[in-house]
């Protein structure tokens, strides 16, 4: 038989257990409220975001948009370092701090002005670091410069490819030269990316940057771009976005629509006759 004095002891030491545990349990929770507090105090890493390709033309301004994501992550102090960018190019509300080299404040961001100078064309690769006052880069991305002269003539190469002789060039076959199908030329492929960077840019209501490629897209003669930016100022096509603070503009509409029609697109017709009766 279990003695008293047995019992008793157990049900002392049961006690003692249940006066302990609301402590452990206070001590656990507390560690935990201090780890996720940790957790919450990290600072966001900033990732920097710009279009893959640029596209401009000799002796012209072309906007180029970088994002800092997230917002909350963009030190207080700090700039947008930008290298690689051809001689004599210049960023609107930069500083030059070497060639080809530019320092942006962030109150600049998101939308930046390219001053592109005359008689150059190629491609070149440019650098766009976040850095903080010290000097330490905090975030890199690429993208790509191409400066394209519409004609193609009367501009120095930014950088050149092997050139292929003459007489290694093969013999076009003219009878059929009608029915073999021609690759997309380099405007035709860099306008379908500026149009896709666009339409992104669309999908997130981001109306107004998407307007900023459309319109490179466009002076790259892209019907579809036209279209899209036209749609972008089209009352009843922006009410089915669903986007606020973007107001319509009819006139605007017109204009790239009537373009959209030169560039022969199909639907430019029917949006136009709709935007009239209006």
């Amino acid at each position: 038989m279990i003695s008293t004095r047995t019992v008793l002891a157990g049900q002392l030491v049961l006690g003692l257990l249940v006066s302990l545990t609301p402590g452990i349990v206070e001590q656990k929770s507390a560690r935990s409220g201090d780890e996720a507090s940790a957790r919450l105090a990290q600072p966001a890493q900033p990732r920097i975001s710009v279009p893959s390709l640029i596209v401009a033309e000799p002796a012209s301004q072309v906007a180029v948009t970088i994002d800092v994501v997230p917002p909350v992550s963009l030190p207080i102090t700090g700039y947008i370092r930008v290298r690689g960018l051809p001689e004599f190019a210049s960023i609107n509300d930069g500083y030059a701090i070497g060639p080809g080299a530019w320092a942006v404040p962030l109150y600049a961001l998101p939308v930046l002005r390219l001053n592109i100078p005359t008689a150059i064309s190629g491609r070149t690769e440019v650098e766009v670091a976040l850095v903080d006052a010290e000097g330490s880069m905090l975030s890199e991305a690429r993208t790509s410069l191409i400066v394209a002269s519409p004609s193609g003539r009367d501009a120095t190469p930014l950088m050149t490819e092997p050139a292929v002789a003459a007489e290694e060039m093969p013999a076009v076959d003219q009878t059929h030269r009608a029915t073999t199908p021609t690759e997309s030329s380099p405007e035709e492929k860099s306008a379908k990316e500026l149009l896709g960077q666009g339409e992104r840019y669309l999908a997130q209501g981001n109306v107004a940057a998407a307007r900023l490629f459309f319109r490179q897209a466009t002076d790259l003669k892209l019907a579809a771009a036209a279209l899209r930016l036209a749609a972008s100022y089209d009352p009843a096509e922006l009410s089915t976005l669903k986007v606020q603070g973007i107001a319509p503009d009819p006139l605007e509409a017109r204009k790239w629509y009537e373009r959209a029609r030169e560039l022969g697109a199909a639907d430019a017709e029917e949006r136009l006759a709709r935007l009239n009766d209006k």
